[in-house]
């Protein structure tokens, strides 16, 4: 019998998104019981069974669907002889994704940085903290759920393999320092992010860009890349700022949630 707590748990360290597929209800003659399990990943592998046959293959569709998507999916089949199975019951599913959480990676302990960490608690963000200063890190005063890690500018390699990229991944450019600024944007438009965004000014955006098109070759320059960063609320003092910057990302977040 699947230890499926030790195997989801497997699956959330590894940081595999999969997709739960639960029985929630049976009526009739049906291959299964209510609570059978099954899980799906990406790459279609199982782990568990709902039953086989044409249900088990259409579920896996919509546990496909369910990753792509992110979203949780209900439905029900009725295992009739246009379903190939003729149990003549009904089933119904719930298929949850899992492991997709967005995850931020924050670029400069400054004041707005520190502030956007305090924000973020309790919301669906998982927030890394980042900063290059030799023993910054331990002088700030920041939510344990927070990770933090201090980066060498000699071995910018360092920057690369601290960011988890993929469709979760959010990165906030912000540290002390414009050229680090510029080295992290031209590093994370060559990899996978949800989100891009640089905090400054127009005139930084425009500066940006043009170096990105001319020194580096960057075709798309700073197209993809959100800057300035927040909402327009108002307000200027760094509480502020974090929170127009949240309220950015949260609503990127749920937009396509």
């Amino acid at each position: 019998m699947l230890n499926w707590i030790e195997l989801l748990s497997d699956f959330k360290k590894k940081r595999e998104p999969i997709a739960l597929v639960t029985v929630t209800k049976c009526l009739g003659s049906t291959p299964c019981v209510v609570s059978s399990r099954m899980i799906v990943t990406k790459e279609k592998e199982l782990f568990g069974t709902i039953g086989g046959g044409k249900l088990e293959f259409l579920a896996i569709d919509e546990a496909i669907k369910a990753i792509e998507e992110n979203r949780i999916i209900e439905t029900s089949y009725t295992l009739g002889p246009e379903f190939e199975q003729c149990c003549g019951g009904k089933v119904e599913l719930i298929i949850e994704p899992m492991n997709q959480s967005p995850e931020l990676f924050l670029f400069g302990a400054g004041h707005i940085g520190v502030e956007i960490c305090q924000l973020l608690k309790d919301t669906p963000f998982q927030v890394n903290l980042i900063d290059s200063r030799k023993d910054w890190l331990s002088n700030l005063d920041f939510d344990k759920s927070v990770t933090s890690c201090t980066v060498d500018t000699t071995d910018f390699k360092s920057f690369k393999d601290v960011v988890h990229w993929g469709n979760n991944c959010y990165v906030l450019i912000m540290t002390h320092d414009h050229k680090i600024d510029f080295d992290i944007v031209a590093m994370a438009l060559q990899n996978e992010t949800k989100f891009l965004g640089l905090i400054g000014s127009k005139t930084k955006r425009a500066r940006f860009n043009n170096m990105l098109i001319n020194e580096l070759s960057i075709k798309e320059g700073m197209t993809n890349v959100v800057c300035p960063i927040g909402l327009e609320i108002g307000g200027n003092s760094p509480k502020e700022i974090a929170i127009s910057v949240v309220a950015q990302l949260l609503q990127e977040h749920y937009k396509s949630s």
